[in-house]
């Protein structure tokens, strides 16, 4: 397997596909996925004659289950060995719900004024914040994720087949076409991962204010969400971050779930490469 290993000993699973003088595209994934959660869009801007990458997150898939560092800047940091790791540069940075917060720190603290990025996707994202507080009023309460982190310790086999087969992927809307692969898939990549990441990856996606990440970004930052995301809703997340940052584009999806880079891939990836080209 391919792997690199960043500065605090933590080794981190990638893959590397497509022509080395290309441009690369690099994938961030969301909690408490995988790389292979990229599948459709790496083999599309494969395709498409881009260099695709994606890593699995410390505590995530193949990566080391490592007890500590499960918190953005990590996340940020581990992201970049693998940039330099490959010397990466002119990429195009995308990320899905908490590795769109990934993405975001990244770009921020990373990512400019280095010639390493050349544009971002907020595919889902969780940014600003998804936590109520008293100056984030249309957040959600603190008890949403205190279920989350109770399931986790509970019996996270059962709650990756409930989170799955249910507002994830809008499998519980009337009349959605549920596909039982995506939900086993989405169980599989979750339960490779480690119960002590993905529980302390909670507060990393519920609770970090990137207000001044976004505000940071320069380079073209393309915002996709779907307006019947029922995980990471959109009010507060999508349309705050539009108004944050300094060169950004807003699309919404109507009726498009939480999941929708893999239950709508045919709409997304062309969306994706029109910005990646543009």
């Amino acid at each position: 397997m391919a792997t690199v290993t960043t500065k605090d000993g933590t080794e981190i699973f990638y893959k590397d596909w497509g022509p080395k003088d290309a441009q690369p595209i690099m994938f961030h994934h969301g909690w408490p996925l995988s790389a292979d959660d990229w599948d459709a869009q790496m083999l599309f801007f494969l395709h498409n004659g881009y260099r695709v990458i994606a890593h699995d997150r410390r505590g995530h898939g193949r990566s080391a289950q490592v007890s500590e560092g499960h918190d953005m800047d990590h996340y940020a940091a581990d992201a970049f060995a693998v940039v330099e790791a490959l010397d990466l540069k002119n990429a195009v940075h995308i990320g899905h719900s908490t590795g769109g917060g990934e993405v975001a720190r990244y770009v921020a603290k990373h990512g400019e004024p280095s010639g390493r990025v050349a544009k971002a996707v907020l595919v889902s994202a969780v940014p600003p914040l998804m936590l109520k507080t008293s100056n984030n009023p249309e957040g959600l309460p603190i008890e949403v994720f205190d279920g989350f982190r109770k399931g986790v310790a509970d019996n996270r086999a059962q709650l990756y087949v409930d989170v799955a087969s249910g507002p994830f992927y809008g499998f519980n809307r009337d009349g959605a076409k549920v596909y039982q692969g995506v939900i086993q898939n989405w169980w599989r990549q979750g339960m490779i991962g480690s119960a002590k990441a993905h529980y302390d990856g909670i507060k990393a996606f519920s609770e970090t204010d990137q207000t001044e990440d976004l505000k940071a970004i320069t380079v073209p930052t393309l915002v996709m969400h779907g307006d019947d995301d029922q995980i990471v809703p959109i009010a507060d997340a999508a349309m705050k971050s539009i108004k944050l940052l300094k060169n950004g584009t807003l699309k919404v999806y109507k009726g498009f779930p939480h999941g929708m880079l893999t239950t709508h891939a045919d709409v997304i990836n062309p969306d994706l490469l029109a910005f990646v080209k543009g």
